[in-house]
């Protein structure tokens, strides 16, 4: 997947999404509970909300169109979110030691409509706080999460962070944002 050039990241030229407010409270209450498993570092739940050809990207500038042609700060499939989890959760990881805590607001949920391949196109802004070596890291941005329909819920096939401050120098990323 990560050299695959024909993953569709693109959020321009959707169809139009007309909810029901069940169907829109579902969606809140999807990301309200990706971002809870992430904060109680349920990594392998969070990671069965994925398809499995999923995959989380964070660009490095503001407004960049491609993980392709430009470096990312992240781009990863689902190997890449394994091993990360894996790291994070190894008792030798002492990077994780004490391990980082985190706490996110997800809220401005809107539904921007559904893309060529059928995925529901969620936008939403965040803030997060994390903890880590006994400093607070105060984080912001937006999330642009494509959700595909299984059931009578839903699974992540991308999601994109876009961090407000992006093109900053940035201490490591350990956990996800």
């Amino acid at each position: 997947m990560l050299l695959e050039i024909d993953f569709d990241v693109s959020t321009a030229h959707l169809a139009p999404a007309s909810l029901p407010p069940e169907t829109y409270h579902a969606v809140c209450q999807f990301l309200y509970r990706e971002a809870r498993l992430l904060d109680t570092r349920e990594y392998d739940a969070w990671q069965s909300l994925w398809t499995e050809d999923g995959m989380y990207w964070m660009p490095h500038h503001a407004g960049q169109q491609s993980p392709y042609d430009h470096v990312s700060l992240f781009w990863e499939d689902r190997m890449l979110r394994d091993v990360r989890i894996r790291r994070l959760l190894h008792p030798r990881n002492w990077s994780q030691q004490p391990p980082t805590r985190s706490a996110r607001i997800v809220g401005n949920v809107m539904i921007e409509g559904v893309d060529t391949g059928g995925n529901l196109v969620v936008h939403s802004a965040f803030q997060m706080t994390e903890w880590r070596k006994r400093q607070p890291r105060q984080l912001a941005g937006h999330y642009t999460h494509k959700l595909a329909a299984e059931g009578e819920g839903w699974r992540i096939r991308m999601k994109r962070v876009d961090l407000v401050n992006c093109d900053d120098a940035h201490d490591a990323f350990e956990v996800y944002v």
